[in-house]
């Protein structure tokens, strides 16, 4: 079972929310991929970043698709359900909390997530080594604590991957301890020097 919780890491929380939600909130339809989400709770933590952020109307154009190999089949059940043990959710400011969890009726000691949340997360069993991302047209690709579990030569594959996946301007957030490897300097710019938040540079193959 992957170790996580809600609103994990607060340094990529305020990267997307200062430089990839001014981009993506002039699209339409924004489509988001949590690469190796574990048991959902970054996919669900940035669900309700942009519900904070990007207004009713819009939100309801969001999908967010979280995907891990899921070889014992747990995953996909934990995040389609959205319930967590209240214990784990401690982290949560409690002003978000409030807003977005309540305690499950069927589960003593465990917290649903609001659900117009859980419509907006969708999750895909997927091996990232296969190469096919799970959809194209992506605003956002998000990461962690997968690539450094990868070869050279793998991780650049993926990534190339994930180039082909983005929109135009699209933008790669992967762990901080993840450099982009020289094979694919061009493909990618990055938007900070102190953070590992990468913007597609289109036109290349």
């Amino acid at each position: 079972m992957g170790f996580t919780f809600f609103f994990r890491d607060f340094q990529t929380l305020d990267l997307i929310s200062e430089y990839v939600l001014p981009t993506i909130r002039q699209r339409r339809y924004i489509n988001i991929w949590s690469a190796g989400c574990s048991t959902g709770q970054e996919p669900y933590t940035i669900a309700i970043l942009l519900k904070e952020n990007i207004g009713p109307m819009l939100f309801r154009n969001v999908r967010l698709i979280a995907s891990d190999i899921d070889e014992n089949n747990q995953y996909g059940t934990i995040i389609r359900d959205g319930s967590y043990p209240a214990k784990e959710l401690k982290r949560i400011p409690p002003e978000i909390f409030e807003r977005y969890f309540v305690p499950d009726p069927e589960r003593p000691g465990y917290c649903l997530i609001d659900e117009e949340i859980r419509k907006r997360v969708e999750f895909q069993q997927h091996n990232l080594l296969l190469l096919k991302p799970v959809r194209d047209d992506l605003s956002l690709i998000v990461c962690k604590n997968v690539l450094l579990h990868f070869t050279e030569e793998e991780r650049v594959n993926v990534l190339k991957m994930y180039y082909h996946a983005l929109n135009e301007s699209g933008f790669l957030i992967v762990e901080h301890t993840q450099k982009m490897p020289e094979a694919l300097q061009g493909h990618f710019e990055q938007v900070v020097p102190y953070a590992q938040l990468f913007r597609k540079v289109n036109g290349r193959k």
